[in-house]
């Protein structure tokens, strides 16, 4: 009778050792699995990001242009003036 208790205490504690071990290894790979997820949303995120538009110039700029193209094509405008102030607008000033 003696005997049988060691045996038993040896057997509850690895049995509770191995049931916590994998239970954590669960653990870990699900956690690995959700990281992949995100990573792999994260990467669609980043590949779908949309251009600047128009290579950084404001709505404002684009509509200037426009309008100076405008006065270039009804002859208002030398080649020599919208080139000037084309650079102007590129330029932010």
């Amino acid at each position: 009778m003696f005997r049988r208790r060691p045996l038993m205490r040896a057997a509850v504690v690895g049995g509770t050792a191995y049931y916590a071990g994998k239970k954590g290894a669960e653990h870990a790979q699900a956690e690995a699995d959700q990281n992949a997820q995100i990573a792999d949303l994260q990467a669609q995120q980043y590949q779908q990001a949309p251009a600047p538009a128009a290579g950084g110039m404001s709505d404002d700029s684009i509509q200037k242009l426009k309008d100076l193209a405008a006065l270039h094509e009804q002859g208002v405008l030398t080649d020599a003036e919208f080139e000037v102030q084309k650079e102007k607008i590129l330029q932010g000033m």
